[in-house]
C-alpha cells in the first residue's frame, strides 16, 4: 500500500477551497441571455424554450421533449400523463434524492421502495421482479399488492450518480404486467445504456438542470417521450391547462410548471458543451481511480460493460475497519482541509417524510448510504486540486491506522 507519513492537520492559511460540484459557465450563456434581455423575451414564451426542447430530445433520442420549471415538476407531470391514479402504487429506487418519491405523493399515489444492487448501486431488477411476481396478485386486468390491496401502476428507476440502471429487465417485467416505466434520468444526461440514452428506454423520461447537474439552467427540467399524445398532454398540464389561445378557459386543473425563455437560453448554451463536460467528468473519474487504487478500505465506482457513465458525482465507499475511519469522519477530516464532500441521500424508506409507506428490507441501500462519500468533481476541477483531494484521503487513511 502506498503510504503518506504526514498526519492530517489543520488547513494551511490561504489554502484554496475545493467545492464538491459547481456550475461551469463558459459558453454562449451571456450572449443568449443578453438576446433575451434585449428583445424582452424573458418569460414563458420565446424561441429558446423550443430550441432547448429540441436539443434535449435529440440528445435523449426521443421524438418529443417538454421543458419544465424543475426536475420534480417533470416527474409529477410524467406520473399524471402515464395514468398513475390516487391510491396507486409506484415502485421507485430507495437510494435516490427525495424528488421522485415526493412526486409520487403529489399524484396521490404511494411509493414501494426497491433496494439497490451492490455492484453499480442502481435499482435492483431482481428485487423488482420478485416484488411484482411474489408479493403482488394479478386479476381483472391489473396487478395489486397482496399486502395493501393497492393497484401497482408504474415503476420509476432512477439512474443514480451518472451510471444507468439496468432497465431492460425492469421494462420486460413491467410490460408483462402492463406497468408504465418512468425513467428519472436526471443524473445521467450524456450517459449511455446499451448504446442508447437513459430516458429513451421506458415510456417517458425526465431530466433536471439544477446547479450541480452535468448541465444547468439554474433550475429547470425536461420531459422526454416518443408518445405525441403524452407530450401534448404534458405541455397542456404544465401551462395551466389553458384550452383557448385567446380566452381564459381551462378544462382541468393545470400547473404553472413552465420553463422561462431566459433559463432555456442558458440551457441551450450548456447543451452545446455537453459532450466536453461528460468527457471531463469521465477524465476526473479515471484520475481518481488511478490515484485512490492503493488506498485500503475504499471501494471505487464501477462501470458496467453495458454502460457508459457520466460519473456525475464521483463517489467512493469507505469501510471503517480497513480504512481507519468512517465516511462521516473522513468528511470532517477533508472539511478541515477545505475540501468539500457529501454523503449520499438517506434511503427514502428511512425518511420521516415517507414513514407511511410500506416498509421492506433494503439492506444494500442502507449499507451504501452509511459508507458512501461523494468527492469534488466539478468540471472546472484542476489536476492540482484533485491531487490535493487524493493526498488528503490517503493521509486520512494513514492517520486512521495508527
Amino acid at each position: 500500500m502506498k503510504t503518506v507519513e504526514a498526519e492530517p492537520k489543520a488547513a494551511e492559511p490561504g489554502l484554496e477551497f475545493v467545492p464538491l460540484s459547481v456550475p461551469e459557465i463558459k459558453g454562449n450563456e451571456w450572449e443568449y441571455v443578453k438576446e433575451c434581455l434585449d428583445t424582452g423575451w424573458v418569460s414563458s414564451v420565446g424561441s429558446y424554450v423550443e430550441r432547448f426542447e429540441q436539443m434535449v430530445a435529440s440528445q435523449a433520442g426521443t421524438k418529443y421533449a417538454v421543458a419544465t420549471v424543475n426536475g420534480t415538476s417533470a416527474l409529477h407531470i410524467s406520473l399524471l400523463v402515464a395514468g398513475v391514479q390516487p391510491e396507486d402504487e409506484v415502485l421507485v429506487s430507495t437510494l435516490t434524492f427525495i424528488a421522485p418519491v415526493n412526486a409520487i405523493r403529489y399524484a396521490g399515489a404511494w411509493p414501494v421502495f426497491i433496494d439497490a444492487e451492490p455492484n453499480y448501486w442502481q435499482m435492483d431488477p431482481e428485487r423488482v421482479a420478485h416484488f411484482l411476481e411474489q408479493e403482488c396478485k394479478w386479476g381483472n386486468g391489473e396487478l395489486r399488492n397482496r399486502k395493501t390491496g393497492r393497484r401497482v401502476s408504474a415503476i420509476i428507476p432512477v439512474h443514480g450518480l451518472g451510471h444507468p440502471a439496468d432497465v431492460e429487465p425492469i421494462i420486460a417485467v413491467a410490460r408483462k404486467y402492463g406497468l408504465k416505466v418512468i425513467e428519472d434520468s436526471t443524473e445521467a444526461l450524456g450517459a449511455a445504456y446499451r448504446g442508447k440514452s437513459p430516458g429513451s428506454w421506458g415510456d417517458i423520461g425526465t431530466f433536471s438542470f439544477n446547479g450541480n447537474k452535468i448541465i444547468t439552467t439554474g433550475g429547470g427540467g425536461m420531459i422526454v417521450t416518443d408518445r405525441e399524445d403524452w407530450a401534448k398532454k404534458a405541455k397542456y398540464l404544465t401551462t395551466q391547462a389553458k384550452d383557448d389561445p385567446i380566452e381564459y378557459i381551462h378544462g382541468e386543473v393545470g400547473y404553472n410548471y413552465r420553463l422561462v425563455n431566459v433559463l432555456a437560453a442558458i440551457g441551450c448554451a450548456q447543451m452545446e458543451l455537453l459532450e466536453s463536460y461528460v468527457a471531463k467528468k469521465r477524465s476526473i473519474a479515471a484520475r481518481y481511480a488511478r490515484g485512490l487504487a492503493d488506498v485500503s478500505g475504499l471501494t471505487l465506482m464501477r462501470e458496467a460493460a453495458w454502460a457508459e457513465s457520466t460519473y456525475w458525482m464521483y463517489t467512493v465507499l469507505v469501510e471503517p475497519g480497513a480504512f481507519g475511519m468512517s465516511s462521516r469522519k473522513l468528511l470532517k477530516a477533508l472539511e478541515s482541509q477545505k475540501i468539500q464532500t457529501r454523503p449520499l441521500w438517506q434511503p427514502i424508506h428511512l425518511s420521516p417524510a415517507h414513514k407511511g409507506a410500506q416498509q421492506l428490507s433494503l439492506p444494500v441501500a442502507e449499507h451504501l448510504a452509511d459508507h458512501a462519500l461523494s468527492l469534488p468533481c466539478s468540471i472546472s476541477l484542476s489536476e492540482s486540486a484533485q491531487d490535493r483531494v487524493i493526498a488528503a484521503i490517503a493521509a486520512a487513511a494513514n492517520s486512521g491506522s495508527h
